[in-house]
């Protein structure tokens, strides 16, 4: 069996805080973690998998309830499978139009810093 990690491994491996992981599971952005003895959480790489996921869902804006629904239908069993690839659809294609939105906005501001080079020149 794979050595369980401390939270602040875990943190230290996500880039997330441990409040933040805290925050995580308290919520249910993830799985409820197994715990020690001592009480202290103790994540294995199934529960960094699922917190990296996550980190990737909320740094792309989907919304706390989304995320949260979408965690209780994969706990559930195949018969959520629709429901979940249709979360999964709608965010990307959300995610798809904001890229091309950033394009669009990136286009604007390299124009601005073409524009102010060439004013400046050599």
């Amino acid at each position: 069996m794979p050595a369980a990690m401390t939270i602040q491994q875990v943190s230290e491996r996500t880039g997330l805080s441990a409040y933040t992981l805290r925050y995580y599971e308290r919520v249910h952005l993830i799985p409820a973690i197994e715990r020690g003895g001592n009480g202290h959480r103790r994540c294995t790489e199934e529960d960094l998998s699922w917190i990296e996921f996550v980190k990737c869902l909320r740094s792309t804006g989907m919304p706390i309830s989304e995320v949260q629904r979408y965690v209780r239908l994969e706990q559930q069993d195949d018969g959520a499978a629709a429901e979940r690839l249709a979360i999964m659809e709608s965010h990307r294609d959300r995610l798809r139009t904001r890229i091309e939105e950033l394009s669009r906005f990136l286009e604007r501001i390299d124009g601005k810093v073409e524009r102010y080079r060439e004013a400046l020149g050599p």
